[in-house]
């Protein structure tokens, strides 16, 4: 009789603790319930972003495609030095001054090259120039509108996509260059735009001096420029400034992307030269940098 009324004193307590069981047991499985869904969903979201950038991916490959088919062996052709350049109208090619390294004078003989840009402004009048920089995969042409925004998500034919295009900064003019002339794009995984611009850090890029060459080609002039500082650091607006109130701010302009290279090219800079920068993603907080000095031009 007394374990009875212990057992009866004891129910409501043993009932309240069956009931917090049952809830704590119910939580679990509400939580895991939603922690199933939370990643069901991010992997629906990762797979659904890896269908549109694959989507992407094979429409930018389909432009450079047709460019590739504009821009042939036959349409791109090396400049022929005339027997008499005054009738010819033309420029004579002259070397840009500088205090000689002692490679100079092999970079001077590397030829420049002419674009056909007619079918090129066919599929986008704001095409401004051709850019092919050697030792990587960049071989594009080069847009530019009123903004720096627009072709970060927008393809040559102007269309959306994520993988945007290469675009020469608005403030710059392609054919009357500034002191510095900035050239943007992303960083593509699969080496696309300026994807393959990361090559720069590479030691068998650096070892062939043939690398250091960029040409620029617009429809009245084709220029060489040659690399003279390479570097990644995180995300800042100093090297993109694209001209300078005195020669003292220009002259420490030079100084520090200079110093900021991770190799010495055994070249000089001067505030006479004019300066060509290309600029990409290293990673979500830093970016890539190339900059080249201008050594060569013919105007057509």
């Amino acid at each position: 009789m007394k374990e009875e009324k212990i057992k009866r004193k004891d129910m409501p307590r043993l009932k309240k603790k069956y009931r917090r069981k049952k809830q704590v047991f119910i939580l679990n499985k509400v939580f895991q319930t939603i922690v199933i869904l939370i990643c069901l969903g991010g992997i629906g979201y990762s797979g659904f972003n890896l269908v549109v950038w694959y989507l992407e991916n094979k429409r930018i490959d389909a432009q450079i495609m047709k460019i590739n088919d504009v821009i042939s062996l036959e349409t791109i052709e090396e400049i022929e030095e005339p027997e008499e350049e005054e009738e010819a109208g033309l420029t004579p090619e002259e070397p840009i001054k500088e205090e000689k390294p002692n490679d100079y004078f092999d970079y001077m003989q590397i030829p420049l090259i002419k674009v056909d840009f007619s079918k090129l402004k066919e599929i986008n009048n704001e095409t401004v120039a051709f850019l092919k920089v050697n030792g990587t995969n960049i071989n594009y042409p080069v847009v530019q509108t009123d903004n720096n925004d627009f072709y970060l998500k927008h393809a040559f034919d102007k269309s959306y996509n994520s993988a945007g295009w290469v675009f020469m900064d608005y403030r710059n003019d392609a054919n009357e260059l500034q002191d510095n002339t900035i050239i943007y794009a992303h960083g593509r995984v699969n080496s696309t735009m300026f994807g393959s611009l990361k090559n720069v850090f590479k030691s068998d890029w650096y070892n062939d001096a043939n690398n250091y060459v960029v040409n620029l080609v617009t429809e009245k002039q084709s220029t060489l420029w040659q690399v003279f500082s390479v570097y990644h650091i995180p995300t800042e607006t100093y090297y993109l400034t694209s001209s300078f109130g005195t020669k003292e701010s220009h002259e420490e302009f030079i100084k520090t992307i200079m110093d900021r290279s991770l190799y010495d090219f055994k070249t000089t800079v001067s505030t006479d030269d004019k300066i060509l920068t290309l600029s990409t993603c290293y990673n979500k907080e830093e970016k890539v940098v190339l900059h080249a000095k201008l050594i060569k031009k013919q105007i057509f």
